[in-house]
């Protein structure tokens, strides 16, 4: 089995760069978290890595709209190395504010593999609150992160999550099948009666990708369902488990998107 390398980037605010490390060395890869200061200076590079993590957390605190000044410090200290990076066969998550940060970098949709440019945003929650809980999803894409996988249930936790894209780009995402996941009812959201699309995101988008499929971009959180015991309804499916003869799992959900950027590399 072939081990890619994983770089998780960390700096100022960002918090999901531990569970997000461990997720991928569960999954079977190498993975190291990064200070995106050491890459800046130079003593790391991306060229020791197959697969590169933009994390969760509040970078730089927001301040500047989320993910944005965490994205301007790569587009002006970094640029060249991202885009040498994705021109590779090489593969790019971005997992709630990294989902932002690629967002405001162009790294997603990049339609008409135009790298760099804006096209889409995510912006206030239409509650203009911050949001925690589980949601349920529907895949939409056959991108290599989502192979396999046909509804799953991830949490989430952000303030900025409301995707908006002009109409002609939302008719392009559509065309080229380029939504990844979409909020959906079920599951998760039956227990409390829960709205399936939390924050308003336009057509249900909780994810895209870019035109190869490899650089994909999602507001709820995986590495946060990578335990059975991290589901909210796991004491219940244990007793029904039991109850029916069935082995207790001991992985959640989220596991998979990590498991299948490993198997890429196979």
């Amino acid at each position: 089995m072939v081990q890619p390398n994983v770089l998780v980037l960390s700096g100022y605010g960002i918090n999901c760069e531990e569970e997000t490390r461990f997720s991928f060395q569960l999954a079977g890869a190498r993975a190291e978290t990064v200070h995106i200061n050491d890459l800046v200076d130079g003593h790391r590079t991306l060229d020791d890595y197959q697969i590169l993590v933009f994390p969760g957390g509040f970078s730089y605190g927001d301040d500047t709209g989320s993910g944005n000044a965490f994205a301007r410090r790569v587009k002006n200290h970094l640029w060249e190395q991202v885009i040498s990076f994705i021109q590779k066969d090489h593969l790019v998550i971005g997992i709630c504010n990294g989902f932002q940060i690629m967002v405001h970098l162009g790294l997603l949709p990049a339609l008409g593999d135009d790298y760099g440019q804006r096209q889409v945003a995510l912006i206030h929650n239409k509650s203009a609150r911050y949001l925690a809980r589980w949601v349920d999803l529907k895949l939409e894409s056959d991108s290599v992160w989502l192979r396999d996988i046909e509804k799953i249930s991830l949490p989430i936790a952000h303030g900025e999550g409301k995707f908006y894209a002009p109409e002609e780009v939302l008719q392009e995402l559509h065309e080229k099948n380029l939504i990844a996941l979409k909020y959906v009812s079920g599951g998760m959201c039956s227990y409390q009666n829960l709205e399936p699309n939390p924050n308003g995101s336009l057509d249900d988008i909780a994810g895209i990708t870019d035109e190869t499929g490899r650089l994909i971009g999602l507001m709820p959180h995986p590495e946060r369902a990578i335990a059975f015991t991290h589901l909210p309804n796991w004491p219940w499916l244990k007793e029904k488990y039991k109850r029916e003869g069935q082995k207790i799992p001991g992985h959640g959900p989220g596991l998979q998107i990590f498991q299948n950027a490993v198997k890429y590399f196979e």
